[in-house]
């Protein structure tokens, strides 16, 4: 029996099949997405109705990753998947920020998109078919939408572009990027790359776009086939009064405008003007006509505003804060400001203020993750904190929000690819924003560089970013560098973009705006450039290079490889052996097994002598000298007996130290001349072919005792 529609499409040679109708049927649109074995369910179901007073689009993505789809239990101690990981979070926030725009803008009823990862392979990234399931899902429903829209992501391996990678291909790729876009405009990227040029960014934008509109154009056949997803279904979530609309726009524009004309840095100042406007216009209404219209009136007046700066902004070319378009706000940078952290910043650029703290750990400090597509360890993390202090407001704090996992996720794309490679180091960087007026996550890229150089980290070259706007009507358009808050809501782009002197590390990008074209994609690209080199400078004047050494307060740590087969030798029975080693020498000793067949020893002291100390006993184990007769060497006591001592050769390696051996003098108890833990000089003298243990001599090391005289005088004839 057939059940469902069921269609397939070629991309980047890999075959993408969605079928539709024949699970949850409930759903106003249900597709399950499959590629290779990795299989997706997504579900989108809207309200009929919007809620009174709602004027917004209540969007809902989630996404889940079932711990089943890989063959595997979660952890914890319900065994069942909990809340949303890093990771899936990140996977909500790439396909919220290409769907949402694509609503209409005066569609309000409450959407809920649920994602679920039902099948992984091990091969085929899911995140990567997350936002076509998505939009698939749509495109079979009722839902009004100016869609359809896809995502891929785009590799590249030895110069060559690929499109949806594989797991293996992405760890070998020096390019990882995701792109969102409908058949007619990109509106949304976010990746990392090693310092590739703006001509190589628009090359990939414009390969993943191809993609993209075969997907695009295959989701409308797939939707064509689907009775119930046409009509789509009416809806009246606004209602609009046009006589108090003409009112707020013939007393609010001029005025508006001509605050937009001061060009005042002050948030706080501009605000003041503004609203003292919307005061003056609340006046000329009587208090009976403002609870009948005030909700108009407020609505009106914002879209007065926002109509008003961007007409000065093109038709004046005046910014809201009156800088030119490719000016960057004043910059000033310390670093060494805590005293006992690990390396820290302060970066501060026009109201935007990141403090950033260094701090460095070792193996045993990595970040665990087990997830159903990954299960291991992270060695470097970057958080970021947005404390509602920072934009003069008092809100109760619930948790980390998705926003911040975002922008702490982006700047730490930025930075990873500038990293050490040969790091022996877990290296978590903590961005608290302490005032926050434009890119609060540009600023946590800089004031990360600024606090990794000052504390010793030795980076490849120090990294920028800036968050660029783009105001686009009437045939003109600008680019504007270094957005302010106000800019990023009233613009039609907020594009940020971080990288070296070399090239770019890292981008984020959402449009807004139909049709851009690519030239003005490059312009904006060039305009970042040149901000972005402009910002780096401020960063080497601050600070050139990274410190020559760790501050005194970081922990050492070094790191050797040792053969495969000798591990165990050094963890020894029950960790017994390295137990005993981290005890002595007051070290923190981890191991871990390579692909290549060694294993990796980690050593972390804050005592040279120490870590001397451990670094010598490990290396005795794991490459161990030969005991040679007739050599001479020192060892710790390991057991006494009644018959004599054992004693420590090399690590692993004992002797014994017979009675008769330990002195010129008779013994008549070993207890009463040695005890455990005390260390002997002794010589190898052989070895018992019975036990084939190792003879050990001490007294053949000290000075033989002189005979008395009578017994060495000669005897009278």
């Amino acid at each position: 029996m057939n059940i469902g529609i069921k269609k397939s499409i070629m991309t980047g040679g890999k075959e993408i099949s969605i079928e539709t109708g024949k699970l949850a049927k409930q759903a106003d649109g249900s597709v399950v997405l499959r590629m290779g074995d990795t299989m997706l369910l997504a579900t989108v179901v809207a309200a009929p109705e919007a809620k009174e007073g709602v004027d917004f689009l209540p969007l809902t993505v989630d996404y889940k990753e079932k711990f089943a789809a890989a063959g595997r239990i979660p952890g914890g101690f319900f065994r069942r998947e909990a809340r949303p990981s890093e990771g899936e979070i990140l996977i909500m926030r790439l396909v919220d920020r290409a769907l949402r725009p694509l609503f209409p803008d005066d569609y309000h009823a409450e959407v809920q998109l649920m994602i679920q990862l039902l099948s992984y392979d091990g091969v085929n990234n899911p995140d990567a078919l997350c936002g076509l399931a998505a939009s698939a899902a749509i495109a079979v429903s009722d839902i009004p939408f100016n869609g359809p829209m896809s995502e891929v992501r785009v590799g590249r391996v030895d110069g060559q572009y690929i499109i949806n990678p594989t797991v293996a291909e992405m760890k070998v790729s020096d390019i990882d990027i995701m792109i969102a876009g409908t058949v007619k405009d990109i509106v949304m990227l976010e990746g990392e790359m090693k310092e590739i040029s703006e001509l190589e960014m628009v090359e990939v934008i414009k390969l993943a776009h191809e993609s993209i509109k075969e997907q695009c154009a295959f989701q409308l056949e797939l939707a064509a086939e689907v009775p119930t997803s046409s009509p789509k279904r009416e809806y009246s979530h606004e209602t609009h009064n046009e006589e108090v609309k003409a009112k707020v726009y013939e007393f609010a524009m001029e005025k508006c405008k001509d605050v937009a004309r001061q060009g005042l840095a002050n948030k706080a100042k501009r605000s003041e003007l503004f609203d003292a406007i919307k005061a003056e216009l609340k006046a000329t209404y009587t208090e009976e006509e403002l609870a009948e219209v005030g909700g108009f009136i407020s609505t009106y007046f914002s879209e007065v505003k926002k109509k008003a700066v961007r007409w000065v902004m093109l038709h004046e070319q005046k910014r809201l804060d009156g800088r030119k378009f490719d000016e960057i706000r004043p910059i000033w940078a310390e670093v060494d400001y805590l005293p006992m952290v690990h390396g820290s910043a302060v970066f501060t650029r026009g109201e935007t203020q990141s403090l950033t703290t260094l701090t460095l750990g070792g193996k045993l400090d990595e970040q665990m993750i087990d997830g159903a597509t990954f299960r291991g360890t992270e060695p470097f993390m970057l958080h970021y904190n947005f404390p509602p202090f920072s934009t003069g407001e008092a809100k109760p704090i619930r948790g980390t929000s998705r926003r911040e996992i975002g922008h702490g996720n982006l700047a730490l794309r930025a930075l990873k690819p500038v990293l050490p490679e040969d790091n022996a180091y877990t290296i978590r960087l903590v961005s608290d924003i302490l005032e926050s007026n434009g890119s609060s996550s540009m600023a946590t890229v800089c004031a990360g560089t600024l606090a990794l150089m000052d504390g010793g980290v030795q980076i490849k070259a120090p990294v920028s970013g800036i968050a660029m706007g783009l105001v686009a009507d009437d045939g003109k358009f600008a680019v504007l560098s270094d957005i302010l808050g106000d800019e990023d809501h009233l613009g039609d782009m907020d594009f940020k973009v971080t990288g070296t002197s070399k090239g770019i590390t890292a981008c984020q990008m959402d449009i807004k705006v139909d049709g851009l074209p690519y030239e003005v994609l490059i312009q904006a690209l060039e305009q970042a450039k040149a901000g972005r080199l402009h910002i780096l400078n401020k960063i080497v004047e601050t600070i050139a290079k990274p410190n020559p050494d760790f501050k005194p307060q970081t922990p050492r740590i070094e790191a050797f490889n040792v053969p495969n087969d000798m591990i165990g030798a050094i963890i020894g029975p029950g960790g017994k052996i390295i137990q005993g080693i981290q005890k002595d020498t007051n070290t923190t000793i981890t191991i871990e097994e390579l692909e290549n067949g060694e294993g990796r020893v980690q050593i972390m002291s804050n005592n040279g002598d120490d870590m001397a100390a451990a670094k010598s006993r490990v290396r005795m184990i794991a490459f161990p000298p030969t005991v040679e007769e007739g050599e001479t060497y020192e060892g710790k006591v390991k057991a006494i007996k009644d018959f004599g001592c054992f004693v420590e050769i090399l690590p692993g390696t004992d002797g014994l130290i017979h009675i008769s051996e330990f002195s010129w003098e008779k013994v008549a108890k070993m207890e009463d001349v040695v005890k455990e833990g005390d260390v002997l000089k002794f010589k190898v003298v052989g070895k018992d072919p019975k036990t084939k243990k190792w003879k050990l001599s001490r007294k053949v090391l000290l000075p033989r005792p002189e005979k008395p005289a009578a017994e060495a005088a000669p005897k009278a004839e």
